[in-house]
């Protein structure tokens, strides 16, 4: 039997491996309603205004007062942890596959560690550095040697788009960990999706508007339930909650579960397929996260 403090220890770890399960479904599930019933950015719209209610209900509870010069940073959280990271990454998964997807994702705690070192948290060291060209280097082969089809050049969109939204969450995934320390979970996200709302409501107002509602079958809407409850509420709940425990690349280290859970979903379900080029770029790009992340043992590399 574990006790009281290894549980607690490990429940983080096990909340972020949840995330990781419901986001490798995610890749293939969403992409079945999109353009088809929802275009992306409707669909976002919808999951904001889902998740900003659920989460105010579930901090209904929670009496804290947020200091007003912690609001500018929860503006910044909502745009970067929701605005821009759910626009661009629907976006991008409509035109993209979920495998390329899956694996653009992974580049996430490079992109943590390339924030720190600018704004001077972390230094740079030779390892650090070779991982960022390799991992950039396995990113770049993913979206430039795309399977070749009748819309390429909408697919390399799509994996631009969600190279962008690997940025704008990494970005996230940086600025919120200091409130992680002052407030209680659900008092930073409830305010991070109110804000992060605000920009979408624009954006996804004239999609959703066109959505013929009739049009969805049985299981289009239990896709949809899945993305609003599972995907949007419960995963940024538990993200957020492991987030008080852990640092953000531990955070970023579980998005490498998320291509093996996506690759095998997709392939399984029928919607991709793997080549050579995924493959390798996706090792590649593996083994640049590993190295720009990962804390070799022993003696510390020179800056």
């Amino acid at each position: 039997m574990l006790s009281s403090s290894a549980r607690t220890q490990y429940i983080p770890h096990l909340a972020l491996l949840a995330v990781s399960l419901i986001y490798g479904a995610n890749f293939t599930l969403a992409k079945q309603i999109m353009p088809l019933y929802i275009q992306p950015y409707g669909f976002i719209l919808l999951r904001v205004m889902f998740a900003t209610a659920m989460f105010w209900l579930s901090g209904i509870f929670i009496k804290e007062t947020i200091a007003k010069k912690d609001f500018p940073r929860l503006m910044a959280c909502g745009l970067f942890g929701v605005s821009l990271n759910q626009l661009w990454f629907f976006k991008g998964l409509s035109l993209t596959s979920p495998i390329n997807a899956s694996l653009l994702m992974i580049v996430t705690p490079i992109l943590v560690l390339v924030f720190a070192v600018v704004g001077k948290q972390e230094q740079m060291t030779l390892r650090k550095f070779i991982g960022i060209v390799l991992g950039t280097a396995g990113a770049s082969a993913i979206i430039l040697y795309s399977d070749a089809s009748s819309n390429k050049e909408a697919t390399i969109l799509g994996d631009v788009y969600v190279f962008l939204n690997a940025a704008s969450y990494g970005t996230f995934l940086v600025i919120v960990k200091p409130l992680m320390t002052k407030y209680h979970p659900f008092t930073i996200i409830k305010w991070v999706f109110l804000f992060g709302l605000i920009p979408v409501i624009p954006a996804g107002y004239s999609e959703l508007a066109a959505v013929d509602w009739a049009l969805l079958d049985t299981s289009a809407w239990l896709i949809v339930g899945y993305v609003l409850l599972f995907t949007t509420y419960l995963a940024y709940a538990l993200n957020t909650y492991a987030m008080r425990s852990v640092e953000p690349s531990v955070v970023g280290y579980y998005i490498y579960v998320q291509p093996i859970c996506a690759t095998t979903i997709a392939l399984a379900m029928g919607s991709d397929h793997l080549t050579w080029i995924k493959i390798v770029a996706g090792l590649v790009t593996f083994a640049g996260v590993y190295l720009a992340t990962v804390k070799p043992k022993g003696k510390t590399l020179i800056s």
